[in-house]
């Protein structure tokens, strides 16, 4: 055996061997390279679903806070119709006749009666009149005396003597008891 064929031979091994390398390392590449795609997936698919949570957070908020703005600005809306049939009730109460002023009056004056037997009472000034006449009138009234006008829609305020003792029947007084205790009715009536 030559040289030249022990040359070959160390050529063949080499190549050989070489090629064995050669497609271990490709095998070797191709399973990292396999790997990597693998996990790019994974990374991918993970980044993909914490993109779909957030973006499903990130709505539900704005449909959240959306609908809390529309309730708030519903609510405002009731509240501003609410006070403006207060307000309508207040006046349309102040502007009935005389005669309704009058016999309320009376009424609570008499009402008052029970617990001040005498004392002052202050009206508004449309009033005056109608409760001088009412003290005037009705001798079981006779303890009580007319006192400056006051600023009330109506109804009275009543004052013992020596102001140890004060009531207060003003027709605001009474539509506030009332709203109070129906306000809860009107709103489930109005808005349901």
């Amino acid at each position: 055996m030559g040289l030249e064929a022990v040359v070959e031979e160390i050529r063949e091994k080499g190549r050989s061997e070489a090629e064995k390398i050669h497609a271990e390392s490709k095998q070797n590449v191709d399973q990292i390279i396999a790997a990597a795609t693998r996990r790019a997936e994974e990374i991918k698919l993970a980044a993909e679903e914490e993109l779909t949570k957030q973006s499903a957070h990130l709505v539900s908020q704005d449909v959240s806070a959306a609908n809390l703005l529309v309730k708030r600005e519903l609510l405002n809306t009731q509240k501003a119709l609410l006070d403006q049939v207060y307000e309508t009730t207040r006046k349309d109460i102040a502007a009935l006749p005389e005669s309704f002023h009058r016999e309320a009056i009376k009424k609570l004056l008499a009402e008052a009666k029970r617990e001040i037997p005498k004392g002052t009472i202050f009206c508004n000034a449309r009033d005056q009149a109608a409760a001088k006449a009412v003290i005037a009138e009705n001798p079981e009234f006779a303890g009580f005396r007319l006192g400056e006008p006051v600023n009330i829609d109506g109804g009275l305020l009543i004052e013992g003597e020596g102001a140890e003792l004060q009531i207060d029947y003003s027709y605001r007084t009474f539509l506030a008891k009332v709203w109070e205790s129906g306000l809860k009715d009107a709103s489930d009536i109005l808005f349901g």
